[in-house]
């Protein structure tokens, strides 16, 4: 399947895009974490996606999440309309700008940063740090 997205052309792979998301989805479910760490790499090394799409398409995914569970917790009396604020304006923006940004260094510095990101989430999950 070919992808276009502002004005460049993407070879993409469906198949192995359904199954990972497939299997991603089972395993985080069974062990009740979110997926998008394991997302992230799917895209970009398994689909040859590049990281600027990438991070965009995480974005999307956390902002339908994030509206989810902003609903819910505020069905059950648990929402901070101020923090929802402060948080809100700034996740849209950067949905925005870090698309371009990552566009215009090298792919190989953008998936060191995520590397370094996913190795920081990793420990702390951990409890190492």
């Amino acid at each position: 399947m070919t992808v276009t997205f502002w004005g460049q052309e993407f070879k993409v792979n469906i198949f192995i895009g359904c199954i990972g998301g497939f299997l991603i989805a089972i395993v985080s479910s069974m062990f009740g974490f979110g997926g998008g760490p394991f997302m992230t790499p799917l895209l970009a090394v398994g689909l040859g996606l590049p990281m600027y799409l990438v991070v965009g398409s995480s974005l999307l995914a956390i902002f339908f999440n994030t509206v989810v569970g902003s609903m819910r917790h505020y069905q059950f009396g648990n929402f901070d309309g101020t923090f929802f604020l402060i948080m809100f304006i700034p996740a849209i923006l950067a949905g925005f700008v870090a698309p371009q940004i990552a566009k215009r260094i090298s792919p190989l510095w953008v998936k060191r940063v995520a590397v370094v990101g996913l190795l920081i989430l990793a420990s702390q999950l951990l409890g190492l740090i």
